[in-house]
């Protein structure tokens, strides 16, 4: 059975200790790919760090998070954003971008020019995207929709728990799929009832958010790539198939969308 995480941060001070270890116990639980996608100018070396440690197994992404985007100072981080993508070769998506209000608004217009530009970039190199989106669905919509008519615009709502109505918007994008992870196996989501009744299989892909969202049974600890096979499990039960059809077809939607091909 062969796994893609599509969003771990194992590149991240959180698994400097036991890195090795974490990255061996994926291998064995079957996950055969790791992406990863980037925070801000301070995560670029760590992130490129790890893919070339273990190049061929993690890919990294290139993107300034939303969170990280504050008045004024957030086009320099935007600037080192572009030399990467000019300079280096093998990012496989501009991530993770978005817009992220659920603590705050105040740099609301921040992160919308901030959004547009890096999905303007996407477009431009040819890469999808990986959206986080919080709290802010209304505004990653509007950006998304100015371009709906580029034949090249695709990418990943990271973390998607959102509502039917949300999922047959992000349907109406057919470049798109939804990223899914522990937050399924969380006894008052509201996620795989979504999944079952809103989003075909064929549209999802797999991800833990490591060092985030653990899954049950490992909530309120460290989340690492292998706990994926937890998310697979509760998808698989949600649309009433194996896990191994869940992760075959999972699979499959991640290497076409990041433009891989699967392994001999």
């Amino acid at each position: 059975m062969m796994l893609i995480d599509t969003h771990t941060h194992l590149f991240l001070e959180e698994f400097d200790a036991d890195r090795r270890q974490v990255v061996a116990r994926a291998q064995e639980a079957g996950v055969a790919r790791l992406f990863m996608p980037n925070i801000d100018v301070s995560t670029l070396e760590p992130l490129w760090r790890m893919c070339r440690e273990y190049e061929g197994y993690c890919y990294p992404m290139v993107g300034l998070h939303p969170s990280e985007v504050k008045a004024g100072e957030y086009k320099d981080a935007l600037a080192v954003m572009r030399r990467e993508l000019e300079a280096r070769r093998g990012y496989v998506a501009v991530g993770e971008i978005g817009i992220d209000l659920y603590w705050d608004r105040t740099y609301r217009d921040e992160q919308l020019a901030a959004f547009r530009q890096q999905v303007e970039w996407a477009l431009e190199f040819g890469l999808p995207i990986v959206i986080h989106c919080r709290d802010a669905f209304a505004e990653v919509m509007q950006v998304l929709r100015d371009y709906a008519s580029h034949p090249g615009l695709r990418g990943v709502f990271h973390c998607f728990t959102g509502t039917e109505a949300e999922a047959a918007a992000v349907l109406e994008l057919p470049g798109f799929c939804f990223g899914i992870n522990g937050v399924v196996t969380f006894k008052k989501s509201a996620l795989a009832a979504v999944l079952r009744q809103a989003i075909p299989l064929e549209r999802v892909v797999l991800e833990t958010d490591s060092p985030y969202l653990a899954p049950v049974p490992c909530r309120g600890k460290r989340n690492e790539s292998a706990n994926i096979v937890y998310t697979a499990r509760a998808v698989a039960e949600a649309y009433g198939k194996t896990v191994e059809e869940v992760a075959a077809g999972t699979t499959r939607n991640a290497l076409c969308l990041f433009g891989q091909q699967e392994e001999p």
